[in-house]
């Protein structure tokens, strides 16, 4: 392998960056802080295009979408964010129970999985559930 090096530091938020991705166009990369933003890069310009701000908690996840068309974040709040990426608008809030750990579209459809701190509640309240769930079926709206 090739020797790798820093080639260049981005102050990209005021506190830390929790999570970051890049779109499967290599247009962006997102990132995800604990000031509860998600900020979006040009890969190219290396400057933030645009700033998502719907998330009130620090942002633990972050997906692009197959086309790179949608970006979905998450956090300790109660719903995804799913926004479009050329112009921010939002285009659904998912809904959770519980905080949201990790979010993944998948790779060739609209389809988006995600994972909650869900908790059994048919035994042990205190029982973490384990459950994925998906967004984007024909059913959803």
């Amino acid at each position: 392998y090739p020797e790798l090096k820093p080639v260049q530091s981005i102050n990209a938020h005021p506190s830390n960056c929790i999570c970051i991705k890049f779109d499967p166009m290599g247009k962006y990369f997102a990132t995800g802080s604990a000031d509860a933003l998600v900020s979006l890069w040009d890969v190219d310009e290396l400057v933030c295009v645009r700033c998502f701000s719907r998330l009130d908690w620090p942002v633990r996840t972050l997906s692009f979408s197959h086309d790179g068309k949608m970006l979905a974040s998450a956090s300790e709040d109660h719903f995804i964010d799913i926004a479009e990426v050329e112009t921010g608008d939002k285009l659904w809030e998912v809904q959770c129970e519980s905080p949201t750990f990790t979010v993944a579209w998948h790779p060739k459809r609209p389809l988006l999985a995600f994972a909650c701190d869900d908790k059994d509640g048919k035994y042990d309240s205190s029982r973490e559930a384990g459950t994925v769930k998906l967004f984007g079926l024909p059913n959803d709206s």
